[in-house]
C-alpha cells in the first residue's frame, strides 16, 4: 500500500553523456533514511546498465528495461515498470533515466495522466549535455536531442573539463534558437573528479539531501532565465503529498533462455540507429587484454558490457573512442551490447566475441 505520491524526476540525455554516473552520484548522496528506486531503459536488447550503477543498499532499488521500449507512445512497458517498482520498493524517490535515443515526453506524458496523479508527483526534468556534440550537425538536427533539451526544467552541461569556451557559446546559441530558456549549470562528472567535487555539484546534491526546504518549483517548476545560477530552481522540491490507493502489478516479460551453446541474442533497430546483445552463460570466460583491444577497434556509438574475464569481472563502456573499465565483484553471467548508426552483422560479431572467450562446463 502506498500511501502518498513518489516525488519522481526524469534524467535525459544523448548516449554516454554521463546520466547514469549522476544518477551514482545522487545515490551515493541521498538521506540515509529514504528508499529511492531508479527505472533504467536501455536501447538495447539485453539489461547492463543496472550493473552500472553498482550495488546499492537495501535502501536502493533497480529495475531494467531494454529494447528502448518506456519511450514509445503507448507507454505500457514504463507503466508496468514503474507500477512494478513502486509497489515492490514503496520509494520516497523514482529516478527516471530513459535510454538517450528515446523521446522523453512520451515518458512525461504518461506519467502526468489523471490515473498517475495521486500515485507520481512528477518533479524536475533534467537533461545533461556534452557542449562539444552541439557543432555536431547530426545533433542539432536530430528531433530527440532537441525533445530532450526542450522537456528539461534544468540543463546540466557534463565534460565541462573537455569543452573549450567555444562549445559553451554554440550551446547556449543553439538553445537561444530553440527558444529554450532552462537554466543552464556546468558539472564534472568525471571519476577523477567525483572526490574534488565542484562548489556546483555540492548544491545540487544539497538539494538532494534536504528534503525538508520550501519548494521552489511545482509539477511545471517556472523556467529560469539561460545560465542564471542563483535562479535555477529545486532539483528535488518536494509539495505537499496527499493519500492514495494501492496499484496493481502486471507481469512482465519471461527471463532469458540460452540456446545449447548458453548464448542468448537479439538485435533491433529503430530511427535509423542499430543494435545487437549477447547474454554469454557464466562459462564463459573472456580473455581481458584481448576483448579490451576488440572493443577499442568498434566503430559504433556506444558499447557497453558486463563480462567474466581471465583476470576478474569487469564493466566496460565504450563512447566517443573513450573506454572506461570498472571491476565488479560478481556477475550471473556476461553481457555486451552494441548500439551503432551501420547495420550490425550479427552472425560475424558473435563469432569475434567467441574467439575472444573458452567455455568450461564441469
Amino acid at each position: 500500500m502506498i500511501t502518498q505520491p513518489v516525488a519522481t524526476n526524469v534524467i535525459t540525455g544523448f548516449l554516454g553523456v554521463g546520466k547514469t554516473t549522476l544518477i551514482k552520484y545522487l545515490l551515493a548522496n541521498k538521506p540515509a533514511n529514504q528508499v529511492w528506486a531508479v527505472l533504467v531503459n536501455e536501447f538495447g536488447e539485453v539489461g547492463i546498465d543496472a550493473s552500472f550503477i553498482g550495488k546499492q543498499s537495501g535502501k536502493v532499488q533497480i529495475k531494467e528495461v531494454a529494447g528502448g521500449c518506456i519511450c514509445c507512445a503507448a507507454g505500457v512497458p514504463i507503466q508496468v515498470a514503474v507500477n512494478q517498482l513502486l509497489a515492490q520498493a514503496k520509494p520516497d524517490r523514482l529516478l527516471i533515466e530513459p535510454t538517450g535515443l528515446g523521446h522523453p515526453k512520451a515518458i512525461i506524458d504518461t506519467l502526468s495522466q489523471p490515473h498517475y496523479q495521486q500515485v507520481i508527483a512528477l518533479k524536475s526534468t533534467i537533461c545533461l549535455v556534452d557542449a562539444r556534440k552541439v557543432s555536431d550537425n547530426r545533433y542539432r538536427e536530430s528531433d530527440i536531442f532537441k525533445q530532450q533539451l526542450a522537456v528539461a526544467d534544468l540543463i546540466l552541461v557534463t565534460k565541462g573539463d573537455l569543452a573549450a569556451d567555444e562549445d559553451l557559446a554554440q550551446l547556449h546559441t543553439f538553445l537561444a534558437q530553440q527558444s529554450i530558456s532552462a537554466p543552464v549549470q556546468a558539472i564534472n562528472l568525471t571519476r577523477e573528479q567525483e572526490s574534488q567535487t565542484p562548489a556546483l555539484f555540492n548544491r545540487l546534491a544539497g538539494q538532494v539531501l534536504d528534503c525538508d526546504r520550501e519548494s521552489v518549483g511545482a509539477q511545471s517548476p517556472t523556467k529560469a532565465p539561460v545560465n542564471s545560477p542563483d535562479s535555477s530552481p529545486s532539483l528535488f522540491s518536494v509539495s505537499p503529498l496527499s493519500p492514495l490507493s494501492s496499484i496493481s502489478v502486471p507481469s512482465m516479460p519471461p527471463t532469458i533462455v540460452f540456446d545449447e551453446l548458453g548464448i542468448y541474442r537479439n538485435d533491433n533497430q529503430h530511427e535509423g540507429i542499430y543494435s545487437a546483445g549477447w547474454v554469454f552463460d557464466c562459462h564463459y570466460e573472456f580473455d581481458f587484454e584481448a576483448i579490451v583491444a576488440w572493443v577499442k577497434r568498434q566503430d559504433c556509438l556506444r558499447l557497453k558490457a558486463l563480462l567474466i574475464c581471465d583476470e576478474g569481472i569487469a564493466t566496460l563502456n565504450y563512447v566517443d573512442q573513450q573506454l572506461q573499465v570498472v571491476e565488479l565483484d560478481d556477475a550471473l553471467d556476461s553481457r555486451i551490447e552494441l548500439i551503432s548508426r551501420q547495420p550490425i552483422t550479427i552472425s560475424a560479431t558473435e563469432q569475434q566475441l567467441l574467439s575472444l572467450a573458452k567455455r568450461d562446463i564441469v
